[in-house]
């Protein structure tokens, strides 16, 4: 199915072109097909449109169940604990405290601070 690549053809109106493959995608009866159809049109249509304008067409609530969907949003969680876990390194706070506080593993924090400071092992 090449619903989710309709936004980024030559339309005249983008937004409407979404909006119809959204409504489309929404009548599939397959939750994880619809799914992942869906999260692939947010995200190509995220390629032309403003991340506002593919937020109120692209039904989030069904794009949230995919796995590709939540596979990016723990990716974004995990790089936000490690710049969470560098920042506390950096102003010298105990590695049990960033763990504890980031979820990091205790070989995570020590290889963040290998990178900070290269020299030490």
């Amino acid at each position: 199915m090449l619903v989710p690549f309709a936004v980024l053809g030559q339309s005249a109106d983008a937004e409407e072109t979404l909006r119809q493959a959204a409504q489309r995608v929404d009548q599939l009866s397959d939750p994880t097909t619809k799914a992942n159809l869906m999260a692939a049109s947010g995200i190509l249509a995220g390629l032309k449109l403003d991340k506002e304008i593919v937020n109120r067409v692209v039904r989030r609530d069904i794009m949230q169940e995919s796995s590709v969907y939540r596979a990016i949003v723990e990716d974004a969680q995990t790089e936000a604990k490690r710049e969470i876990a560098l920042n506390l390194l950096r102003r010298g706070a105990d590695i049990d405290l960033i763990t504890s506080s980031t979820g990091l593993s205790i070989d995570e924090v020590q290889q963040l601070q290998q990178q900070i400071n290269p020299s030490q092992n």
